[in-house]
């Protein structure tokens, strides 16, 4: 009985798609049975409505089978077909909780169907599909309706962006998290949101204003979605976009392979979709990239949003978050502060509490703390926070990592508001690079040596060291005021105009003529090696000439005063340095008011700044002193985590299962061992390469060599040295076809004897 059932279950599946496929081929012909087919639609439908859940299970695979026929072959009758649309999300919409599994998921994927054929527009899919999303009970139902909704999003922005979809699309996520803050439904939109964000469908302001909202929920699971969002969403889309950029198929490989193997269909669609991967490949690349910019940057008003968040979920009792919640929270709002710069005074005086070895993850608070302070926060606030760390974290009673956590933390405070030190305490904390735990003499060395840079009169004479003392005897290393900043330009500029010093002045010499002339006709400008003059493109001033030369302006006052006598105690040494810095800056000015900048200046200032890069890398004079931890944030985008603050602790000894470990790291599972020759030549095989020549002749057959080695056995002393002589020959020249100089050689020598040849007969 049950064979019979499923055979004519399977006679009505083959039936309805004939039925389907010929429809579709020839519309007009079977017109009259779809039709047919459409009435008996109409009567299960109104049976259908009228008691959804009673239905019986033949009932449902035939209406099943209905529904999957007409959504195939509507747009081939759209006048017909006119309701079926409306019919469709009347009963998802209001059935979804009862309907049979089948034919709810059948319905949604008609649905989608018709969106793809374009009878329905998206944003009536989305609309219809989102609000089911949000109420429905169902796990596998939640599922499908999320990837059929990103799906549908990502393909409506494919070829350009949509922007009326994505404006309706972020109306009804913003209200959807704005109606009920303590609904948990809004993980849906943050969700939906953080993928789109992440595959960069949505990059504007509008998203960014959604999370925004979340941040302030009152639900704690939509709360550490949207704070998780803020921390690490463009992080996630930068590790998506290097993984796709590093799909690259080797096109060579894949010929090859198809060369030596044997030749079938298969692989030569195979090769053919490589090919348009690779073009599709050269195609991304060659369109200009996009300016994605950061959640962070995007906010409207971050400085309101800070004391929202602080008032809301840190200052506030009456709001009961988990701590590893208020943590998350924390590290949102000190990043904002230390980013934009922000205000928020109370937010230092509510770390005190928390500020001892004992706390809960204490160095993720004081990774907290240094991330939100900056240049322009008030060294009071800053002063009882510095103090409460030296007491409970850095004494000789305490352990070593605990006085390298405090003392890295301090130092990270320090770098970016330095006037938060006091003389006393940053002597005291000095005196630590003298201990015998490596992890706590790092951390005071880090500390001594950004205060030789940012405030060396704070320390003793004996700890300032050459450069700093130097700059301060000279009177050119100050400590910079509360609010004053530095002032910005072209970084290199000053390498770039000592380059053209120097070959202003080496020109000069090769004419005879003295380096440090100013004579204008004879002070020559320099062309660039493609021959484009860069000083035609020189802005005059309004006290020039008409003919637009420079007028050298003398002041005969500078020559007529006596140059003034040496203070006692003054050394020649800090005279030049105060003047070759004038001159620099002299240079640097004139260069950057008085000169446009060429293309080719600009590469030679490219090169320039790598040369010195490369300079600094070398270490010795060269070293730059870092004023942060090495493995600390190199950009402002860039928060601080709990492992810049612990990592003096990673310089303890390790144990013997720790180093066992870092030595498994990265290396895969062997079940037997093996020769490292023997992984070689496995990977070898695995990736389908071949073997070398040499190789093939180690493996002959010994028959098939006995021939040539009876051969050998029979040459005469001067055959062997003929043979080993051209051996040494060959390699010597690059082997039988010789490297690119030996060509260039044995050409050079064939026209020298052409030209002999001729010159013999002439």
């Amino acid at each position: 009985m049950v064979k019979r059932k499923v055979a004519a279950l399977e006679k009505i599946d083959a039936d309805f798609a004939s039925l389907q496929y010929k429809i579709r081929r020839d519309p007009k012909s079977y017109k009259d049975d779809f039709l047919k087919q459409w009435e008996q639609y109409e009567a299960q439908r109104e049976i259908f409505f009228m008691s959804p859940t009673t239905a019986a299970a033949d009932s449902v695979e035939s209406f099943h089978n209905m529904i999957d026929l007409i959504a195939h072959v509507a747009d081939c009758y759209p006048e017909e077909t006119q309701t079926f649309p409306d019919d469709l999300k009347a009963i998802v919409s209001q059935n979804h909780e009862t309907l049979h599994h089948e034919l709810r998921d059948k319905v949604v994927g008609s649905l989608v169907l018709l969106r793809r054929k374009e009878v329905i527009d998206s944003t009536s899919l989305l609309t219809t599909l989102f609000p089911i999303l949000v109420s429905s009970r169902s796990k596998s139902m939640r599922e499908m309706l999320f990837q059929k909704i990103l799906s549908d999003m990502r393909n409506s922005n494919s070829k350009s962006t949509n922007h009326p979809l994505n404006r309706t699309i972020q109306a009804v996520l913003y209200n959807l998290v704005t109606a009920d803050r303590a609904s948990p439904r809004a993980i849906w939109a943050i969700k939906l949101t953080r993928e789109l964000w992440k595959r960069q469908v949505w990059t504007d302001a509008k998203p960014v204003d959604v999370m925004k909202e979340a941040c302030l929920a009152d639900n704690e699971k939509v709360i550490i979605g949207a704070v998780r969002f803020f921390l690490g969403g463009d992080k996630e889309r930068e590790e998506l976009e290097d993984e796709s950029s590093d799909e690259e198929i080797d096109l060579a490989k894949v010929k090859h392979q198809i060369t030596i193997n044997k030749k079938s269909r298969k692989q030569k669609e195979a090769y053919k979709k490589a090919v348009d991967k690779v073009k599709r490949q050269e195609k991304k690349k060659s369109k200009p990239h996009p300016l994605n910019f950061s959640a962070l940057h995007l906010l409207h008003d971050p400085q309101e949003f800070a004391d929202q968040l602080f008032t809301k979920h840190l200052q506030s009792t009456k709001n009961k978050l988990s701590l590893d919640t208020k943590l998350l929270v924390l590290q949102l709002i000190t990043r904002l502060v230390g980013l934009h710069k922000l205000t928020i005074v109370p937010l230092y005086s509510w770390f005190i509490k928390y500020l001892t070895p004992k706390q809960q993850s204490v160095t993720s608070i004081l990774a907290s703390l240094a991330q939100g302070v900056h240049n322009l926060v008030p060294p009071d606030a800053l002063e009882p926070l510095i103090q409460k760390i030296a007491n409970e974290f850095v004494s000789e009673a305490s352990a070593s990592e605990v006085a390298a956590v405090g003392l890295n933390a301090i130092r990270e405070i320090c770098s970016r508001q330095s006037l938060a030190m006091t003389e006393t305490l940053l002597q005291d904390l000095v005196q630590y690079r003298k201990s015998k735990d490596k992890g706590v003499m790092m951390a005071a060395k880090g500390l001594l040596s950004l205060y030789r840079e940012v405030g060396a009169e704070m320390l003793k004479k004996r700890d300032r060291g050459k450069d700093a003392a130097m700059g301060l005897s000279s009177g050119l290393m100050k400590q910079r005021k509360f609010g004053e900043e530095e002032v910005g330009g072209i970084e290199g500029l000053d390498l770039l105009a000592k380059w053209k010093e120097e070959q202003r002045k080496r020109k000069r010499a090769e004419k005879g003529l003295p380096e440090d002339g100013s004579d204008a006709s004879d002070d020559e400008k320099d062309k660039d090696e493609d021959g484009f003059n860069s000083d035609e493109w020189e802005v005059g001033s309004e006290d020039s000439s008409d003919s637009g030369e420079w007028i050298n302006v003398e002041h005969s006052s500078d020559e007529d005063e006596p140059a003034p006598k040496k203070r006692k105690g003054e050394e020649d040494g800090d005279e030049d340095n105060a003047e070759d810095e004038a001159a620099e800056l002299e240079r640097m000015t004139k260069l950057a008011t008085t000169t446009i900048l060429t293309p080719a200046d600009l590469a030679k200032l490219q090169e320039l700044r790598a040369a010195a890069s490369v300079q600094k890398a070398m270490g010795g004079k060269f070293r730059k002193r870092q004023q942060q931890n090495p493995d600390g944030p190199t950009h402002a985008d860039d928060g601080l985590t709990a492992e810049n603050i612990e990592a003096p602790i990673r310089l303890r000894k390790l144990t013997k299962e720790e180093k066992v470990a870092l030595a498994k790291e990265g290396k895969p599972d062997r079940d037997e061992h093996k020769s490292t020759q023997a992984i070689r030549k496995s990977k070898k095989d695995a990736a389908g390469k071949s073997t070398s020549n040499r190789e093939k002749q180690r493996k002959k057959n010994f028959l098939m060599t006995l021939g040539k080695a009876k051969s050998k056995q029979k040459r005469s002393l001067i055959e062997t040295r003929k043979v080993l002589k051209g051996h040494v020959e060959r390699s010597t020249r690059g082997g039988r076809r010789r490297n690119d100089q030996e060509r260039e050689i044995d050409k050079f020598d064939v026209e020298q004897i052409k030209q002999h040849v001729a010159s013999v007969k002439l």
